[in-house]
Formats: C-alpha cells, structure tokens, sequence
C-alpha cells in the first residue's frame, strides 16, 4: 500500500477521535438550544469552570482563597486534604446543578418571551461573569488535571496496524478514551431522551412550549433540567480537554470549535452533533495532510470555519436541521 495513502489513513483515524471530542462541545449548545431557543455563548466557559472546581475539588484547595488572603491577610490555600476522582466529580456535578438552577432563578426567568437576541447577549453577559467568577474562585494558574486516564501512545493500535498495513499508526490513548467516553455519553442522552418521562417532556418543550405548558409541562423546571445536562455535558469536555492541554482559561475558546459542527450537524440535532463533529474532525486532519506540502500546513485552525461558510450557502439549516418553511 502507498505510503502517502497510509499516512492519510492515520490522520483520518485521529480525526476520528477529535471530532468526536469537537462533538462532545457541540452537544451542550443543542441541548439548551433545543428546549429553549437559546444560543449558549457560554457553553466554553461552562466547561473552563466545570475544570476548575474538579481540580479543586481533587487538590483540596480552598475556594476564593486569593481573596480570603488579600482581605485579611492569611495564607490559606489548601485544606490540607485531597479527594478522590470519582467524588471529586460527583461534587462538580452537584456544583454545575446549583449554577443551572441559579442561571433560571436569577436570569432567564427575568426574561420571559423576551426577543432572541436579548437571550443571546445575556449568555454573553454569562460568560464573561463566570470567566471572571472562576479566576476569583480557583485562580487563574494554569492547573494539571489527572482524572486517571491512560495518555501516550497505544500501543494495541500501533500493532493491530502494523500487522495489518506494515505501518504502526500513532493514537494517543488519552484521545481513544475520551472518544469512548464521549460515546457513551451520547448513547445516555439519546435513551434518556427516548426513554424518560423527563426526555419527553424535553422533546416536547423543544417542539412546542406552548402546547408543552397546556399539558402541565413546568418550563422552569424543563430549563434548570437541560441546563444542569449541559453542565454535566461540559464538565466532562472540560475534563477531556483539560486532561489533554491542562486547565488553562484558553480553555473556554473550544466553544468556537463548536460553531462549525453545529453549522454542518443542525442545531436542534443530537445525532447531528455527532456527524458534524466527526467530518470537521476528519476534514480538517486531511485537508491539513494533502494541503501541508503547498501552503506549508496550518490549515486546521481555519478549515472548518471555510467549510461551514460553505455548507451554509446551500444547506443553511444543516443536515439533521429542521427544515425553514415559510408560507407567503
């Protein structure tokens, strides 16, 4: 087999891997999008934040304690003891369930029927507040995150490969685990969702609220509901990318990724998501493969953006979108 059709293999392969991740970020602004209309500029910084107090939580350190020393003069960083991933993460989780329903209590429920736009600009107005929230409450160090997921390379790929075509293809382990992890998260959205009085009373408020509050549905709940899933949802991006690059506030930038699986998948589409985040992960690895010789490579930083703006001039709704139908 040609070397170069070998090499392209192996970026496809990775590209795999960061699709699915590039999905993973896509999912929580479907979710909220769905059940609310809502474009969740903050989804990014839901995840930066998410990281932050899990490693917090895992290294014991004591929160606002940069404040807490500058007001009254004490040196207190750390409690002193450490807890273990697992209730680590279970504390993070209950952490992004109190910010879901204070994001209700204190904001949207303020802007009932309110124009689209305004919703908009109070994610934004969200974002920049829980940048700034999580610096005061964690600092703002760049900080490593260890969840206990293997990292380097695998080598079951390498062999299964080498034994197949002559040529170990190189996978880090860390992105195998994520994508499987991203996977399995998925699969548990799409059964709740289908399965759950809880998931049908979300796809009912995403169809139509107004039907939805006839029949008893509580939009209050429905939103404190979807944005706790999108919190768990970030958490777990966090942890993967942060596992991956540590937990810097660059972190909260992987929301951009997001735009073009969204623009390509649809944004009211949870399988969407998924295969719009895979052809952005593959297109870009390729594309960055084939194009590296003539343009010198640095390609994946914009390719996506290109193929969205593309995708958008003749599927605006994208491919699992509700189709726009207007009667004149």
């Amino acid at each position: 087999m040609p070397d170069t059709l070998l090499f392209a293999m192996e970026a496809a392969l990775n590209g795999l891997t960061a699709g699915v991740m590039y999905a993973l970020v896509a999912l929580g602004f479907v979710l909220i999008f769905k059940a609310s209309g809502i474009f969740n500029f903050s989804q990014g910084v839901m995840a930066l934040f998410a990281a932050l107090t899990l490693v917090g939580l895992q290294t014991g350190q004591i929160p606002f304690s940069h404040l807490i020393n500058a007001i009254f003069g004490t040196r207190m960083h750390h409690f002193g003891w450490t807890l273990p991933t697992v209730v680590a993460i279970a504390g993070t989780v209950v952490v992004m369930v109190i910010f879901a329903w204070a994001v209700e209590r204190f904001i949207f429920r303020h802007l009932v029927n309110q124009e689209p736009i305004i919703l908009f600009m109070a994610t934004i107005g969200l974002a920049y507040f829980l940048e700034g929230f999580g610096d005061i409450m964690w600092g703002a160090e760049v900080k490593r995150l260890d969840v206990g997921l293997p990292q380097g390379m695998s080598g079951p790929v390498d062999d299964l490969t080498f034994a197949w075509f002559g040529y170990g293809f190189y996978m880090d382990r860390l992105e195998i685990w994520a994508a499987l992890i991203a996977s399995l998260l998925v699969i548990s959205l799409v059964l709740f969702s289908q399965y759950t009085k809880q998931g049908r009373a979300l796809r009912a408020v995403a169809d139509d609220h107004q039907a939805a509050l006839s029949v008893g549905i509580s939009l209050r709940f429905i939103w404190v509901l979807v944005w706790s899933l999108a919190g768990i949802v970030a958490l777990v991006a966090g942890m993967m990318w942060g596992a991956k690059s540590g937990v810097q506030f660059s972190l909260s930038l992987i929301a951009l990724k997001a735009l073009p699986v969204l623009i390509l998948g649809g944004f009211t589409s949870i399988p969407g998501a998924i295969v719009g985040g895979l052809i952005i992960g593959v297109g870009e690895k390729l594309f960055d493969f084939f194009m590296q010789p003539i343009v010198g490579g640095a390609t994946e930083n914009w390719f996506a953006y290109m193929l969205a703006l593309a995708f958008l001039l003749f599927r605006p709704q994208g491919l699992f979108g509700e189709k726009i139908i207007e009667r004149v």
